[in-house]
């Protein structure tokens, strides 16, 4: 599966310490990332990510454009509730986005625990089953 990483600045260490956890699970998957948070998972997680530019030139719109060509199938998105971004309505596009096309959404480690699990059981399958449109089935 295709899985976006993304974190605010001050969230960075946590999204790196929670790749860092679950390294074999993401390890089997193609990993895509935002400028520095992409690097700083290269650099020191060792994992191969395909970066985009940094979310406020340009990298949330990038993943948005990705979602919305389906070539995402998840987005672990650790969200800093309590700084004001200057590109918050990328992030909010991004997250309608995310409602719009049904990719599953993570932007909280509880909530990117469950998933990453839930990933690893095979419960995501779903998104791979699609016909010729696009379409998916329940």
């Amino acid at each position: 599966m295709n899985i976006a990483l993304i974190a605010h600045d001050k969230k960075k260490q946590n999204l790196l310490n929670f790749v860092t956890a679950y390294e074999p699970i993401f390890k089997e998957h193609s990993l895509f990332a935002t400028g520095t948070t992409g690097q700083r998972i290269i650099d020191e997680v060792g994992l191969d990510v395909y970066r985009l530019q940094s979310g406020p030139l340009g990298g949330d719109q990038q993943i948005g454009a990705k979602i919305a060509t389906n070539d995402l199938d998840l987005i672990i998105f650790f969200r800093d509730p309590l700084t004001a971004q200057p590109h918050e309505p990328d992030v909010t596009a991004l997250l309608r986005l995310c409602d719009v096309y049904q990719i599953p959404v993570a932007t909280n480690a509880a909530t990117a625990e469950i998933i990453v699990r839930g990933l690893s059981n095979g419960w995501l399958d779903w998104r791979t089953l699609r016909d010729s449109v696009g379409e998916y089935h329940d």
